[in-house]
């Protein structure tokens, strides 16, 4: 697929209508943050503490950061792409080793004050990294075996280190917005359609090796009322909220489920259920009415890029959006298992939120720099 996407249009009015899409791009993730900055407010009863403000500062932090990587061309993200994934990898061998564990789970590393979660930026990395493999790849080259193990490879380092952590959820968002870009780079299906088996296959092998609460969680989504008040509490109170909501909602402040404390991680994993309830159906609709648009100018401005890395990156950014929005939104639903994936731009989580705007930033990079072409013995050899 991302070797037959067509080449960035020269004429003036798809160069105007493109230069709009890099506006739009900027201005629909600011608009989602709001949203976050005010759910978060009603998250805790109407004050700015504890959530609020620091989501608010870290949106200004972000969008900032944002524009600046906007203003570099795609050729300085390639040169990076390589050193940012080793870089990375490494961080997620240091938490393993020396990492801060909460919950059980050992999944950030502390620096000085704060706390970083390295998973997160690994999925940008990894994006970034493929797409620079299929920048240097001849296309006449992208499905044959031996080109298309390095890439998983690639894929599979990170998914296991996070794995161990353990991250179930994250490492198969890092595997499929990994083969993702392996699909846009233009993989024949029949290696995906291989691989679907395999995975199905290693059900019965992997299940003994999860953790007790992992099992509980697949378990509880087959069946949510086998422990109502246990294992199946999280989704219980998130489909009563989200069906209190009604049309129009409970008014903003007025959630009963989240207000009163029932709905767990209200801020985090389930602040969408929080959100549907106080906005009712057109509010839920709405929100993922401007994600659809963000997805959407991310798709066409990987369509109009100027060469495959451009591209991929992308449409490599647009696949991990989809995924963490339908995650998101599937688990608070009931319609997949809880996995502990954010909703991106809206949940409370400063290392998740700042990856998000890096990596649109990343796009807005494509877009700004539409016209710049990329060849291969431009970059030099693969590594």
């Amino acid at each position: 697929m991302g070797r037959s996407l067509p080449q960035s249009m020269s004429s003036g009015s798809a160069s105007g209508s493109f230069a709009a899409l890099g506006w739009a791009l900027p201005l629909l993730a600011a608009s989602i943050a709001v949203i976050g900055v005010a759910a978060l407010y009603s998250t805790a009863g109407g004050r700015f503490e504890p959530w609020a403000f620091r989501h608010a500062w870290r949106v200004a932090l972000g969008l900032g950061l944002m524009l600046a990587i906007g203003l570099a061309p795609p050729k300085v993200w390639l040169r990076l792409a390589y050193p940012a994934y080793i870089a990375m990898l490494i961080m997620l061998v240091f938490v393993a080793v020396s990492g801060i564990t909460q919950s059980g789970a050992r999944r950030w590393l502390g620096v000085g004050d704060l706390s970083v979660q390295p998973a997160e930026m690994m999925k940008v990395a990894l994006i970034a990294a493929l797409a620079r493999y299929y920048q240097w790849l001849p296309a006449e080259r992208v499905s044959r075996p031996i080109w298309v193990l390095l890439p998983l490879v690639m894929i599979a380092a990170p998914a296991g280190l996070v794995l161990r952590q353990p991250d179930l959820g994250t490492a198969l968002l890092i595997v499929a917005v990994g083969l993702a870009v392996m699909v846009f780079a233009g993989v024949r299906w029949p290696y995906f359609a291989v691989g679907a088996i395999g995975t199905a296959s290693l059900g019965t092998v992997l299940w003994p090796h999860l953790k007790g609460y992992q099992r509980q969680r697949l378990l509880t989504f087959l069946d949510p009322d086998r422990d109502p008040l246990g294992a199946g509490y999280h989704i219980t109170q998130s489909k009563i909220a989200l069906g209190s909501g009604g049309l129009q909602g409970r008014g903003f402040l007025g959630g009963t489920q989240s207000q009163l404390n029932f709905l767990p991680e209200k801020h985090t994993d389930f602040i969408f259920t929080m959100f549907a309830e106080e906005t009712g159906f057109v509010g839920a609709v709405t929100l993922l009415m401007l994600y659809a648009l963000l997805i959407t100018v991310l798709l066409a401005i990987a369509v109009r890029a100027g060469s495959t890395f451009a591209r991929l990156l992308a449409g490599g950014v647009a696949a991990l959006m989809a995924l963490h929005v339908s995650v998101n939104v599937g688990m608070v639903m009931g319609l997949v298992p809880v996995v502990g994936v954010p909703l991106p731009l809206v949940s409370y989580g400063g290392t998740s939120l700042i990856t998000t705007l890096a990596a649109l930033g990343l796009v807005l990079s494509v877009a700004v720099h539409r016209t710049e072409r990329m060849r291969r013995h431009e970059i030099g050899a693969m590594w």
